[in-house]
């Protein structure tokens, strides 16, 4: 059970009775004393966001947080976050948590290598990812969102998180792999679902079992890790052939994929023939961590800010009308292009609210590699911090009535109004995701072409529990009634 105490000041400082910060630093932050030895580790473990709120509302900006022998600091302040993602961003690196989490999976891929080796893959990737290259993929995600609606029926039931997770899968392996892998989806979605919650449940488990032992769950990881395998190397084998073999007109920079993309245009062409400045390229292992990445990451982000999205708009009619009316009166009825999104200014705020409330990531965590201050406090090498968008997006002090779903909030400028911090739905500063403009653009395209012809509403009585595994998922899916558009 938390202790009230009185709220830290708006940065987190110790201030004297005058107001001014005092010369002299406290040794740890004020927070929350739990069980003796467990700490608040069983709350973590139950409800890591909730309990993260309740420490965050009751001890103010900077706080300490124990489980077990680990010790956590939170900050839920845009000026701390700055510091940490940005300002001081030399000192830290992605977390233990991290790495155990996704290091066993995605290896030295970009969401987990540090140092000069991320520098050098981040260096190979980026031209993979400017916006003029990431436009040129806007008709495979319109043409992907047209094939699947093609299999709806009007007052169908669905779990929209699985008709998004395979809308998204195909958008990602044709656009940035340049192939396909029909049917696959159900297997790729079993599997990361069961990894995250395999690997979280060892992480908060007091007796963790060895991972060669023959238990049932580990029988299971090493199955459902294989399937991944399987299906990567698949694609990367496909790729190397296609290079291998261009069409029968012998110009290889004019031959066609199955997605209408060249052959090497596509960003897995662009990884195998990247070449750094001192003329190394990219290791067999090193591809299949960046495709790997590339893979888990290239969709189901995506497809959870889709799925959160269309449960929003199914709660909020008047916001669904608004949109369908502006849809409509530029659109007209057909399907949208690259060129259309700057004339949809709604339709973005609709996209930016639902970041803002079901930021598919919405827990971060970085762990200091030297010491460092913040907040008035001196912390040691080795200090984990962490930083929540579910908790930061939903502070009043930046948002009035933070809780509702309210896209107009973003149409008279709000995110230029907002100090740097308080909104990060895609981290910041030089680990900011690579695939930003990639995931926002298949996110508005894919809105603009479904809602014109389709609604969906919430299945009466079906519960919406948000999970934080490594994404922030509904427990229980989002089971939606199909409505065809008259």
């Amino acid at each position: 059970m938390l202790v009230e105490t009185k709220a830290a000041t708006e940065t987190g400082k110790p201030q004297s009775s005058a107001g001014e910060p005092r010369p002299s630093r406290r040794r740890l932050p004020p927070g929350p004393r739990g069980l003796p030895y467990f700490g608040v580790g069983f709350q973590f473990a139950y409800d890591p966001l909730g309990l993260l709120e309740r420490v965050a509302r009751a001890y103010g900006d900077i706080t300490e947080i124990r489980a077990g022998f680990m010790r956590r600091v939170l900050i839920n302040h845009p000026d701390l976050i700055t510091q940490v993602l940005i300002i001081q961003q030399n000192k830290f690196q992605k977390s233990e948590i991290t790495r155990q989490l996704l290091g066993e999976l995605l290896g030295q891929g970009l969401l987990t290598s540090e140092g000069d080796f991320w520098r050098r893959q981040r260096r190979l990737a980026q031209p993979a990812f400017r916006r003029s290259r990431i436009n040129e993929y806007a008709p495979t995600m319109v043409q992907v969102a047209e094939e699947t609606m093609h299999g709806w029926r009007n007052g169908q039931v669905t779990d929209i998180v699985e008709q998004m997770m395979a809308l998204t899968l195909e958008v990602a392996v044709r656009a940035l792999f340049g192939t396909t892998l029909p049917g696959e989806a159900a297997a790729v979605g079993r599997a990361t679902t069961f990894l995250m919650r395999y690997q979280l449940g060892r992480m908060r488990s007091p007796l963790r079992l060895p991972k060669n032992w023959p238990t049932a769950a580990n029988r299971r990881a090493e199955r459902e890790r294989q399937v991944l395998d399987k299906l990567v190397y698949r694609v990367i084998e496909q790729k190397q052939a296609s290079v291998k073999q261009p069409s029968a007109d012998s110009c290889p920079h004019h031959a066609s994929g199955s997605n209408g993309n060249r052959h090497d245009d596509d960003v897995l062409s662009l990884l195998m023939a990247a070449m750094d400045e001192d003329g190394s390229q990219m290791t067999p292992q090193q591809l299949r961590d960046e495709t790997m990445t590339l893979f888990l990451a290239g969709h189901e982000t995506t497809a959870l800010s889709l799925a959160w999205t269309w449960y929003l708009l199914g709660e909020n009619p008047k916001a669904e009308a608004r949109l369908q009316e502006e849809l409509h009166g530029v659109l007209g009825g057909r399907m949208p292009e690259a060129a259309d999104l700057e004339r949809l200014p709604y339709l973005r705020a609709v996209v930016d609210e639902s970041l803002r409330l079901y930021s598919p990531a919405s827990l971060m965590s970085r762990m200091s590699i030297a010491p460092f201050s913040l907040g008035g406090y001196d912390f040691p090498t080795g200090t984990t911090v962490l930083m929540s968008q579910w908790i930061m997006h939903r502070d009043p002090r930046f948002y009035d009535d933070p809780n509702s779903f309210r896209p107009e909030r973003w149409l008279a400028g709000l995110e230029d109004r907002l100090p740097k911090g308080a909104y990060f739905p895609f981290g910041d500063g030089p680990r900011r995701c690579i695939g930003q403009d990639f995931a926002i653009l298949d996110t508005m395209l894919v809105l603009a072409a479904i809602a014109q012809k389709f609604s969906f509403r919430l299945v009466p009585g079906h519960p919406i529990v948000p999970e934080q595994l490594v994404t922030l998922r509904p427990r229980h899916g989002i089971k939606m009634t199909i409505q065809e558009r008259k």
